[in-house]
């Protein structure tokens, strides 16, 4: 190992500027470190570029869509939808346009960051490599972000194929379009791309969508793409694509043989896979997980001690939110670990999978408390019965909560639902800080609102846990009162 200098050029270089390195470089500015960010691509990473940003902005362009096809469910007139895909997708640029300068080069200058456009190499536990410069730092913090992976499938590249990388490169509408992969990403793009106008199928190889998910959640996410107009096709392993001078063909094989699925684009969403080629981590040791993201301890760090990790580049949670809280970890232990290191705290960890309904979930599922032999009980309310659910027309879905036995703590929630993301918040609050369903009764929500069926889930658990002797008790009171 290299010897350390004796001075830096900065307290924390960090490496990638998509959320986990904002986040980074962020804190350190704001407690007057001196960082530099280096980013090869575009600052903003996954998130603005290729990920939330603009899946969200097209799942909007087709909610509209869907909800001007349902018109006369509200006493207004049929309308014809006529999706134009060319200015569906210049939209969605417009909106990464509006969005990108919370995350520009010119913002976090203004911040204190020195931000630096190029390829970052680790060549010493202190000092990186940016093309032909070297840059030293008591600490560096790697977030590197993960790319899509693409199978070996036997003429998948010659066809040409989309990740959720470059399917924004799209100006024309695919008239046939196949999803490969039945997890988030596909069934969010598949259900889009269908209300849209193209016809989708979506190509799962396990028995169900939505495998994470508990399987009432899948079977109803698989139920709304099919009226969506979505062909699902779970149980079919992709073998090979075939073409034939401008007809392409995917052949799948599923629980009745050969079944072969022609398409104008397909799209590739199996998973995602960590960046760390060319990062230097090889030579100077730092150990990975078998599924090649970096390792790091409870303090966000590396088995190489002043280097620190966090981000998608190492998991387990490849989500924004989950990136900015472990770079919180990373920067601080990094500057201030000498002093006071904190551990990072997976505890509460919400997701949410944006299909209409949309799926949130925290804690433990039912699926993942049987499969750990936790002890639980359901609390289950559906959201078919909600009265702002019905003045809307989006009556369904539900609460399901999963408490200690005779206990109201929360191990766990999902919602299947609209608004279900904003929904669920409540019960994230409640896990964080150790409040149970009888708080949420006690607290008053507003009405009407979708919100309020998470007081309904906790009333079903207690009248479940009511006192029955004490009940019994006042009803004789009662009537002794009346004589």
């Amino acid at each position: 190992m290299k010897k350390k200098p004796t001075s830096f050029d900065a307290n924390l270089i960090v490496i990638g500027a998509g959320s986990a390195g904002l986040v980074s470089s962020y804190i350190a500015a704001a407690v007057k470190a001196k960082v530099i960010l280096i980013e090869r691509h575009k600052m903003g990473g996954d998130c603005l570029n290729t990920g939330c940003v603009p899946s969200k902005a097209i799942l909007r362009s087709a909610k509209i869509a869907e909800y001007m096809r349902r018109a006369p469910e509200f006493g207004l007139t049929q309308v014809k939808v006529e999706p134009r895909f060319e200015q569906v997708m210049a939209r969605v640029k417009q909106v990464m346009v509006d969005i990108e300068p919370h995350d520009s080069v010119d913002r976090y200058t203004r911040l204190g960051v020195d931000c630096i456009v190029g390829e970052a190499k680790i060549i010493s536990p202190w000092k990186v490599q940016v093309d032909s410069k070297l840059l030293t730092a008591r600490a560096i913090i790697i977030a590197s972000g993960a790319r899509p992976v693409v199978p070996s499938i036997e003429g998948l590249a010659e066809a040409g194929y989309l990740t959720s990388d470059s399917v924004w490169s799209l100006t024309k509408l695919p008239k046939k379009f196949v999803v490969l992969g039945g997890g988030a990403i596909g069934c969010e793009l598949g259900q889009a791309f269908s209300r849209l106008g193209s016809e989708v199928t979506i190509v799962e190889r396990l028995d169900r969508l939505l495998v994470k998910e508990d399987i009432e959640v899948g079977q109803v996410i698989e139920q709304s793409l099919m009226k969506s107009g979505v062909k699902c096709l779970t149980k079919h392993e992709a073998t090979r694509v075939i073409q034939e001078g401008a007809r392409k063909v995917l052949v799948c094989v599923g629980p009745k043989g050969e079944v072969e699925v022609p398409f104008n684009k397909i799209l590739v969403t199996v998973g995602r896979s960590a960046n760390i080629e060319n990062t230097g981590i090889e030579a100077l040791g730092i150990k990975t997980q078998r599924n090649g993201a970096i390792k790091t301890d409870k303090y966000m760090r590396t088995s190489v001690k002043s280097i620190y990790a966090c981000g998608d580049v190492v998991g387990p949670y490849q989500f924004t939110h989950v990136a900015a809280h472990q770079a919180w970890y990373a920067s601080v232990n990094a500057l201030f670990g000498t002093f006071k290191k904190f551990s990072v705290d997976y505890r509460v960890i919400p997701w949410a999978i944006f299909t209409d309904p949309e799926v949130a979930h925290v804690g433990l599922s039912e699926q993942d408390a049987e499969e750990q032999a936790v002890p639980f009980e359901i609390s289950r309310y559906g959201i078919d019965g909600l009265d702002r659910a019905i003045t809307d027309g989006e009556s369904y879905g539900f609460v399901k909560v999963l408490t200690v036995p005779g206990k109201d703590r929360i191990l766990g929630v999902t919602i299947v639902g609209h608004h279900a993301a904003e929904v669920l918040t409540e019960f994230v609050l409640a896990m964080k800080h150790n409040l149970g369903l009888s708080d949420i009764l006690s607290t008053i929500h507003l009405y009407p609102s979708f919100a309020e069926s998470n007081k309904y889930a906790a009333g079903v658990w207690k009248r479940a846990h009511q006192p029955e002797r004490l009940l019994n008790w006042v009803q004789r009171f009662h009537t002794w009162r009346r004589g």
